[in-house]
């Protein structure tokens, strides 16, 4: 192996530091509106039908993690279903585009996902689209940053914050589970703030450690069903969410803090959640993945 090929395979330089300075874009944030637009595994994810035949439900699936993630199962083998807020239908639609280039069917579900009626929606729109549901990915989410503090958290924002990454996926894990057979699988979106909170993210480090306990509760509770519900709790990522929700001084240097020194793409996410929706997992439920560039989830 040649030291360029090495030079590939080192994950400290494997993808360039994103290029931040000034990146601010409006909420919801587009990936065209990003100055250096994520890799989301386009050119470089080869599947080997390990979801060959599964039907899935993803949300936040717009660009990003969830784009990432789409990506993945449609390589893998699995139609899917995007479910996205109709300003980020732009996006959506690449994402659609992305997963018939596969192959697989997509479809598109908008709507906001803090109603109840709209989680309904997606569900039923993936049983009667999709035939079904065998993978359910929880990953949309909404967060601002708040550097004031709790004083600056308006009742508002903690109500989305909390609708968007808790309920939602309570509701939609509800709705979906008399569809769910044995060998189904539930993925959910945590991130290292559940176990390292930053004060300007307060309600979002909360949720985020919400979702790991309503993870580890609904795995015992699913198991002897065949069920299996697991987590992924991503670190530092470079998405369309981080210049449209936090200041320009957090978003200058995003990601170097962690021991790889650099920020992850959310390419590299995308085998983590395709190994736990797949049966090379087959005995682990209730577990919360890190892929954190190294900074321990403690």
């Amino acid at each position: 192996m040649s030291d360029d090929q090495y030079t590939e395979q080192d994950p400290t330089t494997q993808h360039d530091q994103p290029r931040t300075e000034g990146e601010q874009i409006e909420h919801p944030g587009l990936t065209a509106a990003m100055g250096d637009e994520p890799d989301h595994g386009e050119d470089t994810y080869r599947g080997s039908g390990r979801l060959e035949g599964r039907r899935a439900v993803i949300t936040g699936g717009d660009s990003g993690i969830g784009r990432a993630v789409a990506i993945a199962f449609a390589r893998e083998g699995a139609d899917v279903l995007i479910s996205a807020l109709e300003s980020e239908a732009e996006d959506a639609e690449e994402t659609a585009r992305l997963v018939r280039e596969a192959g697989r069917k997509a479809v598109l579900c908008l709507g906001d996902l803090t109603r109840e009626e709209q989680c309904a929606e997606v569900v039923d729109r993936a049983v009667s689209d999709l035939g079904g549901i065998d993978i359910l990915v929880n990953n949309a989410a909404y967060q601002m940053s708040q550097p004031g503090g709790i004083a600056d958290v308006s009742t508002e924002q903690f109500d989305r914050v909390m609708k968007t990454n808790l309920y939602a996926m309570f509701w939609l894990c509800k709705k979906a589970l008399p569809h769910l057979e044995a060998g189904a699988t539930i993925v959910n979106t945590s991130s290292i703030q559940s176990r390292q909170p930053s004060p300007e993210l307060l309600d979002y480090a909360t949720t985020k450690a919400g979702i790991v306990a309503f993870t580890q509760a609904l795995a015992g509770q699913l198991a002897q069903q065949g069920i299996r519900v697991n987590a992924v709790a991503p670190g530092p990522i470079w998405t369309p969410l981080i210049p449209a929700t936090m200041d320009e001084d957090k978003v200058e240097g995003f990601g170097e803090q962690t021991p790889m020194g650099r920020a992850g793409q959310p390419a590299e996410l995308a085998s983590a959640f395709v190994f736990l929706a797949s049966p090379e997992s087959s005995y682990v439920t209730g577990e919360v993945l890190g892929v954190t560039g190294g900074q321990p989830l403690t």
